[in-house]
């Protein structure tokens, strides 16, 4: 274990970020090799879904820099060209020779993304942490998780490589909650709970300039971490503070974090640790990358993973809502389909990521990457948008009242079914049973046809396409449910109490089409 007394393992020169090349190929490249060779690249190859946002998020950062020092004020018109003819390479190089100094994951007084201050500050001179600290998929502290088995006075080591990526995924999705250095408590990071929302592009570049954030977002002020100065104690015990822009957001050191090098400055095994430059979220500056649904209250609430809810699910938070009263997409959908639109690509759909981690206060819940296809008329038609709310709910509202009813059979099976401790066993057993999964999994099937035939204008198709893909999906689902249950002769009585009811809900989506009552259907 030594601290840092020169600099070591440049990110512009050493490999470290995974990417996937046309041919299949899996392999770490440099900061530089990423961005100068962005359109020989499919698409990065991290496999942890907090850090794969975080590497985009940091790469857009330093693109959007690096085409305003050198062009200043640019317009969708100059993303458009880029896209056709490729990313400028003089700017790129330009500013990653001005800037390389600050790209030393090791350095004495300008570390990337850390804070060197820690080194000498009496809260965390003496005191060093296992780098699980920073790791949203390792144990540390009172957190250990069922498949790591790492003890904090003993921690393993892992690459400088690695090590960085962690770093930037904390700092992006680390929750709120206690910190007990510098500061008591800390604010979360800009992606705390969120499932995070990107378009992808058929390679890197282009995956790049859909995302990238339009020049006038940023305010002259709005630089990412590397080229602000660096923080001292005083600067991380103040106040939270509003991000400038997307390029403070996408870097923000929302925990202030020192690696303590070893194995001739290659490997990480400790770090210093301390509340960062926290940061004061405004509702009227939502993440790029978020998207919100709007409750009855009228609150926007982020787009999150809950449970085994399939992405899907979520369509309606995604796609255009010149009301308001339902929902938010991310701003990067609305810059994509801009570029889609100057581009003169309207038959191709947008592949959308969806990424990020779920925490309920400062307990990790699960991470997820799923990838959705979506029609050009999706993000850009109002009414095709509508429709695809209108379908989406009803597909939940017909969920709701199956439930309700496979519930009400698996209780009147059970002793005594009106005491209300048996009518909660009786939905627990049903929410872990097979229902919500044979429902589902069947809509989703159809989901493409669905969407395909909204975009092209065939309402009335769509509609009947999807309402007999409910009606299957809900016959599936309760012939699951009852054999789940079993075959005793209570069973089989509670079964036929609850067969003519089933009948009647099945035989109700062979009405006329009628406007749901439920306007939002929360997991």
């Amino acid at each position: 274990m030594t601290d840092q007394t020169q600099p070591a393992f440049n990110l512009l020169d050493e490999p470290w970020i995974p990417v996937r090349f046309p041919d299949g190929e899996v392999r770490d490249v440099s900061l530089t090799q990423a961005v100068l060779e962005a359109d020989r690249i499919t698409a990065l190859a991290e496999t942890s879904p907090p850090n794969l946002i975080a590497l985009y998020r940091m790469l857009l950062a330093l693109l959007h820099r690096a085409l305003t020092a050198h062009h200043g004020p640019w317009k969708d018109a100059d993303r458009a060209r880029w896209y056709r003819e490729g990313l400028p390479e003089a700017p790129i190089r330009a500013y990653l020779d001005q800037w390389r100094e600050q790209f030393w994951l090791f350095h004495p007084e300008t570390p990337f993304m850390q804070v060197s201050a820690l080194t000498d500050a009496p809260e965390t001179r003496d005191k060093l942490k296992p780098w699980t600290q920073v790791c949203l998929a390792g144990g540390s502290g009172n957190t250990p998780v069922v498949f790591d088995h790492a003890v904090d006075d003993a921690p393993s080591s892992i690459s400088a490589a690695l090590a960085c990526r962690h770093l930037l995924g904390f700092l992006q999705f680390t929750p709120g909650g206690l910190v007990k250095s510098v500061r008591d408590s800390d604010k979360a990071g800009p992606l705390s709970n969120t499932a995070a929302v990107m378009a992808l592009g058929g390679h890197l570049a282009e995956t790049l300039l859909i995302n990238l954030h339009p020049h006038g977002m940023s305010t002259v002020g709005d630089l990412p971490a590397w080229e602000q100065p660096q923080p001292g104690i005083a600067a991380l015990r103040a106040a939270s503070k509003l991000a400038t822009g997307a390029n403070d957001r996408y870097t923000r050191i929302s925990r202030a974090v020192l690696f303590v090098p070893e194995d001739q400055q290659r490997c990480i095994r400790h770090v210093r640790f301390a509340a960062g430059l926290a940061l004061e979220e405004d509702v009227k500056a939502p993440d790029p990358m978020a998207c919100y649904r709007i409750t009855k209250e009228g609150k926007a609430v982020r787009m999150s993973f809950f449970e085994g809810r399939a992405v899907w699910r979520e369509l309606p938070a995604l796609v255009p809502d010149p009301s308001g009263k339902f929902n938010q997409p991310a701003a990067v959908l609305s810059w994509a389909t801009n570029l889609r639109d100057r581009t003169g690509q309207f038959d191709v759909p947008i592949p959308v990521l969806v990424a990020g981690l779920a925490s309920d206060q400062a307990k990790l819940l699960r991470w997820r990457v799923e990838r959705v296809d979506l029609p050009l008329p999706l993000l850009t038609d109002p009414d095709a948008a509508t429709e695809v709310r209108a379908r989406i709910r009803e597909g939940e509202d017909l969920y709701f009242r199956l439930r309700g009813l496979c519930a009400e059979m698996i209780s009147s099976a059970m002793p005594d079914p009106a005491h209300k401790d048996t009518k909660a066993r009786a939905r627990n057993i049903l929410d872990n049973g097979p229902t919500a999964a044979v429902f589902f999994s069947s809509a989703e099937r159809a989901l493409p046809e669905l969407m395909q035939r909204i975009a092209a204008g065939d309402i009335e198709a769509a509609y009947l396409h999807w309402i007999s893909t409910l009606r299957l999906a809900a016959q599936g689902a309760w012939d699951a449910t009852r054999s789940a249950v079993g075959d005793s002769p209570a069973a089989l009585r509670a079964q036929a109490r609850a067969f003519p009811k089933i009948q009647r809900l099945l035989r109700s989506l062979d009405q006329p089409e009628t406007k749901t009552t439920r306007e939002e259907v929360l997991p």
